[in-house]
């Protein structure tokens, strides 16, 4: 969608994913700064980020949509395909950094995939 205006919803927003390696959920989001900007802000502000190929959208588990930084990705191409793992103990979300090959489908062109492992995370798991 273009150039990123540096507005102080974006500001903020980018600072929260800067401060956490892991992704955030959009409810976790409103929660934190639902007193500073409202509800559709910061929807509009997330939508806008993974426009331009800051941002990644996927679903987690109860179909909530979670958010995580992009590497590499553009405003026309994101190269984010990987697995997401989501702890069922802390609720902790996170991008994995392993390869998965997505099958070839014949006359098919496979535009989305969404991969989601649930289980216990390193600190649960103990």
């Amino acid at each position: 969608m273009g150039v990123i205006r540096k507005t102080k919803a974006v500001e903020v927003l980018l600072a929260a994913f800067d401060t956490k390696a892991v992704a955030l959920s959009a409810k976790a989001l409103i929660d934190q700064l639902g007193t500073t900007f409202n509800k559709t802000t910061i929807y509009r502000v997330l939508d806008k980020l993974e426009d331009d190929g800051v941002l990644h959208s996927f679903l987690g588990k109860e179909g909530l949509k979670w958010y995580a930084k992009c590497h590499g990705c553009t405003s026309t191409a994101h190269h984010d395909v990987h697995p997401h793992f989501q702890c069922l103990n802390c609720g902790k979300v996170e991008c994995l950094a392993v390869s998965v090959t997505l099958p070839k489908i014949p006359n098919r062109k496979i535009e989305v995939s969404q991969l989601l492992i649930q289980g216990k995370c390193e600190e649960c798991f103990i």
